[in-house]
């Protein structure tokens, strides 16, 4: 479709078969450059959790149903991305003279996962492979708009996060040899002391939510945890006693996080419980908050005036308190955004987004570009 269009795309992959797309619309010289991104992996349920039920339709496909278009892929989050496609092409076909640059930029890796264990092949691999790799190989611009959903509202604050590895260890014992159930506390069973180990962790989540919510400029973060996996034992030997029983628990970061201050934490919360056990800190990718945003807000607003809506507010907490592609340009120094049209994930019509909504997100990204590279950059 770039390729067509004249946008002279370029595959840039850290690895062949995951590559990001990258194509421009070149302005005269001159002036500042605007950047689009958004990512091409959606997420779909993994391989344990369809064992026990069949992926639902929405997981593969998208359809029209009246005036919504369904798909999870299309609200997470290539309805945006084909959004800021028009947009470019639009103005391209207008023959708008722009003094800086477009830049449309696709990306694998923005859904999260992260290498642990065995699952260390590159298909494991998240942030690495997108929108980092290609900043790292020279596609940036002198702003950034991420296009993902926000309910045409902003943000530039960004979550980081944290992955850690907790593991309890006991003895495998065989089934008649176990002591009396009457003393669960005697237990060699591994998963039997993870039990409160469980309880203590999700009481500690609770108080960790509480005290590191934090109000930036680019709006509030909330930051969670959400123990996410658990492994222990073989489904086809089950007749001793587990040795080892670990989860695998996901930790937001607010600005200033310490990660190894949550390590500590954790580590306290396993001795607490009385059980042998470790802490792995596996994942860190620390937040943060844009600085200079300033003419890429103004532009968002005066978008909005021209098409005569409300005047864009903060995003909802949830969006800056969960992984976007914008911390990645806040990372390398670019002022970035996100901003997007409204996309259900669940309700009534889970998977949702209004045609309406995905038509003014192309209306808005085609002036917010104008609006943009229509500047002289400074010195």
């Amino acid at each position: 479709w770039l390729q067509d269009r004249g946008f002279s795309p370029r595959r840039i992959g850290l690895v062949p078969e995951r590559f990001c797309v990258a194509g421009c619309l070149p302005g005269n010289g001159g002036g500042l450059s605007l950047l689009f991104n958004s990512h091409m992996d959606t997420s779909i349920p993994d391989d344990a959790t369809l064992r026990l039920r069949p992926a639902e339709k929405s997981d593969r496909l998208a359809w029209v149903d009246g005036e919504y278009i369904i798909g999870k892929g299309v609200v997470n989050d290539k309805g945006p991305m084909a959004a800021f496609m028009m947009a470019a092409d639009a103005i391209r076909r207008a023959g708008t003279p722009l003094k800086g640059d477009i830049v449309l930029t696709m990306v694998p890796g923005e859904i999260d996962q992260e290498p642990v264990d065995e699952f260390t092949a590159t298909r494991y691999l998240s942030k690495e492979v997108g929108s980092r790799y290609l900043v790292s190989r020279g596609v940036v611009a002198d702003y950034a708009l991420v296009a993902e959903g926000t309910d045409f509202n902003l943000g530039w604050a960004v979550a980081g996060k944290t992955c850690f590895k907790i593991s309890v260890y006991g003895k495998s014992v065989y089934v008649p040899f176990m002591p009396p159930r009457s003393e669960p506390s005697r237990s060699p069973n591994a998963i039997i002391k993870m039990v409160p180990v469980l309880s203590a962790l999700e009481d500690w989540a609770a108080r960790y939510e509480r005290e590191n919510s934090v109000d930036t400029p680019g709006g509030r973060v909330i930051p969670k945890a959400n123990i996410g996996a658990i492994r222990a034992g073989s489904p086809s030997h089950i007749s001793s006693s587990a040795k080892a029983c670990s989860i695998y628990m996901d930790v937001r970061l607010a600005p200033g996080a310490d990660p190894l201050a949550i390590r500590e934490s954790l580590r306290k919360v396993v001795k607490d419980c009385g059980v042998e056990g470790e802490v792995e800190l596996y994942t860190y990718r620390k937040a943060q908050v844009a600085q200079g945003v300033e003419p890429l807000v103004d532009a968002v607003g005066w978008a909005h005036t021209m098409l005569g809506t409300e005047k864009p507010g903060m995003a909802a907490p949830a969006y800056s308190s969960m992984w976007r592609d914008h911390l990645v340009f806040i990372e390398a120094g670019i002022p970035a955004i996100t901003y997007g049209p409204s996309g259900s994930t669940g309700g009534a019509r889970p998977y949702s987004m209004k045609i309406e909504d995905m038509v003014r997100a192309a209306q808005s990204y085609a002036l917010i570009a104008l609006n943009i590279c229509s500047r002289t950059k400074e010195p």
